[in-house]
Formats: structure tokens, sequence, C-alpha cells
């Protein structure tokens, strides 16, 4: 293998060790081009950190496993020979994070707290922590890439390399000062180079499997989580026909599109969609909070699931101002998602609207939407509403 060019002048880097493979790796590479590293290790949340067997049966999954990561952080910084300090955010999240997570629900959205996790802990808090121990620049293990424009002077979040781990969607929020002290080693990397580089260096979690959702929901069923702070407020469940099929447990624990755990997959033609088939699956496809009133459609591709339209709020751009409207420019609306061609219809202040060439499907309040020019990521906000091609109700 050959090891990265050294990089010309040596910086004091502090790097975000979660535990992975994707983190350990990032801190071999800047070791390798000659910086001084110190690992950190961040714990985000306090309650249930349970490892796995804690109730006595090995085969029970544990929750959130932030001990168990952590051994594996620091078996990683011992193979490196560098320092790891294990720092506790869990106050910070629970306040910037973990509120903000709850309000949405109850509000009927669905958020996306790893979003503002980055934004508010990992590279705010952190970035704090880090700078406070004399740091140049921290690292964390995402797969992006961060480049100076030297015609615009500004820093660009772009794409990472693998197509396939791409994870500027989730950073979008950052801003200039951030990214000025920010470097992604691996998203200049595919995974599967990742996972070499760690096999070839004797890293003992090179094959630990990827993280997976939020870790303070860990394993466990969502709603059962979600339960502990939301109280379940069941109403009816109606088709487009306003035919009462079935009873919610709440509308904070469904989302536009699920199609599972909605307790009516076994019935019949009662009220199906015409040409949906007697046993076409359901999907949720609007909340109407006053009504306490969830309504579902037979068919991936029902109109009310469909949308070219959407309005955003809590806007955040990367150059720190809107793109400009006449742009060719492409978004995502939720994650693992293609870039689909779209046009800025407004801008104002923190707000802005968008118009797709073609139908998104199930467009979800409460998520994001993130705007690309090519490989660059722009920046993005919270989907506030959604335009059905059917608005009929």
């Amino acid at each position: 293998m050959t090891a990265p060019a050294a990089s010309p002048t040596k910086q004091r880097i502090v790097v975000g060790l979660s535990g992975g493979v994707d983190s350990a790796v990032t801190a071999y590479l800047l070791r390798q081009q000659g910086h001084e590293v110190l690992g950190i290790f961040m714990k985000n949340w306090e309650d249930d950190d349970q490892p796995a067997g804690a109730d006595g049966d090995p085969s029970t999954p544990g929750y959130c496993t932030s001990n168990e990561d952590f051994v594996d952080a620091a078996a990683v910084a011992d193979v490196l020979g560098i320092e790891i300090e294990h720092v506790n955010f869990a106050a910070d999240y629970k306040d910037r994070v973990f509120a903000e997570f709850l309000r949405e629900y109850q509000a009927g959205r669905t958020p996306n707290p790893d979003i503002l996790c980055n934004a508010e802990i990992k590279f705010k808090a952190f970035l704090d922590h880090a700078m406070r121990l004399g740091a140049d620049a921290i690292a964390t293990g995402h797969y992006a890439r961060v480049r100076h424009n030297p015609r615009s002077a500004r820093y660009e979040l772009l794409k990472g390399l693998d197509p396939s781990k791409d994870q500027s969607y989730f950073l979008h929020r950052l801003n200039q000062a951030q990214l000025s002290k920010t470097l992604f080693p691996v998203g200049e990397l595919h995974k599967s180079e990742v996972r070499r580089i760690a096999d070839e260096i004797g890293l003992p979690n090179a094959r630990k499997k990827d993280s997976t959702g939020i870790c303070f929901i860990g394993e466990r069923p969502f709603r059962e989580f979600l339960n502990r702070y939301i109280a379940m407020a069941p109403g009816p469940i109606k088709n487009p026909k306003g035919h009462t099929i079935g009873q919610h447990v709440g509308l904070s624990f469904y989302t536009l599109g699920q199609r599972q755990g909605l307790g009516i997959g076994g019935l019949k033609a009662r009220g199906a969609q015409k040409g949906g088939g007697e046993h076409a699956p359901w999907f949720v496809a609007r909340k109407d909070m006053q009504a306490n009133t969830l309504w579902v459609v037979q068919g991936h591709d029902h109109p009310w699931l469909l949308s070219k339209h959407l309005s955003a709020m809590d806007a955040s751009w990367v150059a720190g101002h809107a793109p400009q409207s006449t742009a060719a420019l492409a978004a995502k609306t939720r994650y693992r998602q293609s870039d689909s061609a779209c046009a800025i219809a407004s801008t104002a202040g923190a707000e802005f609207a968008l118009d797709f060439a073609a139908a998104q499907w199930a467009v979800t309040p409460g998520q994001s939407a993130v705007l690309y020019d090519g490989e660059v990521c722009l920046g993005g906000g919270v989907i506030a509403s959604v335009s059905a091609l059917d608005s009929a109700m």
C-alpha cells in the first residue's frame, strides 16, 4: 500500500473516533501524512446504555452500545499510538438535538436528528472542544469532501467519491467557519478501500459492522422508544373515500410513505382504489393533526403520494447565501435518493420553495430538502409543506 503524501505543514488534528472503521482509518491517514493526531470519543446519550446480553440472555442485542464503541475506539488509538479522550456531550445533545426531535414528532413531522447532531454537536460542541485543545482542525470519518474555491474564496462541501456512501446530505448545514476547520480524509476513498487499509494495518475493528440508525434508539422498535416520551393518541385510519378502515395509535408514530405497521394489511377491497387490486398494499399519505386522522392509500404511485412542489424553512446555505434562482440544480428530499432536477421557485429569508421536473415520492415534512450543483452540496432546509399531484381530500 502506498502511504499518503506527507502534508507540507504539520498540524494538530483532533479526530472524532467513534469506534467504527471509517474514523479509525481517518486517524491513520492523518498520522501517515505526518500530523499530530489526538482522538476524541463523543458520548451523546446517557439513558439505556446497555450492552448486549444485559438482561442475562447473551443473544439479546443492546440498545446504545457507546461503552462497547469506546472500547473499540481505545483499541484503535492504542494500535495507532495516539491519545484518546472520552468527552460527554449528552447534556448538549438533549438540549440541542433531542428536544427538537421530540417537538417535531409532536407536531406530526418526521425529523432527521442526524443532520441536527452534525450541525450542533459534531461540528459545534466537538469543534469548540477541539479548538480549546489547541487543534488546527478536526476530522471525522464522514464520506464527504471539503474544497477551497479560490475564485469565490469560499469553502465548498462536496459529495464523497463513493456514491453508495456519500454523506453530504447529513452535512448540508455546515457553514464556512466549520468547513474551514474540517477534514474528511475517507471522503476521497471508496468503502472497499477503507476496509482494505484497515485490514492491512491490522486495525481491531477492520470488519466491524457499520452502525445504522440513531444511537439512542438502537435496535429497539422505534414506536416503543418514542412512546416513552410521547403519549399514544388513537384515532381513525381513513381511505380516500372517507371510510374508516382501522385505528392508529397516534399520528406521531407514523411517517408519510410508511407501509409496515399499519394494522390494515389484511384488508380486502373495502374502499380500495380503483385498479389497486384487492390486496394492494396501503401507504400512509397524509396526517390530519386537527382531526387526529391518518389517511392511507393503496398503491405505491397513488397521486396523494406524489408531488412536484415543496416549501422549506430554516434554510442553511454552505456559501452563506441562497443559490441563484436561475441555476439548474438538483435536490434530494431524503437520504439514499437519486438527485432530482429542480428549480428554486422562490426564496425569502430562511424559507425557499422548489419545483421538481419529475414527481417526487412521499416527500415528508420534517425531513430535509438538500440542493446540489453537480458534486457540490449547496445547503438546504427543513421541508415544511408539500403540494401533492392530487390535493383533493
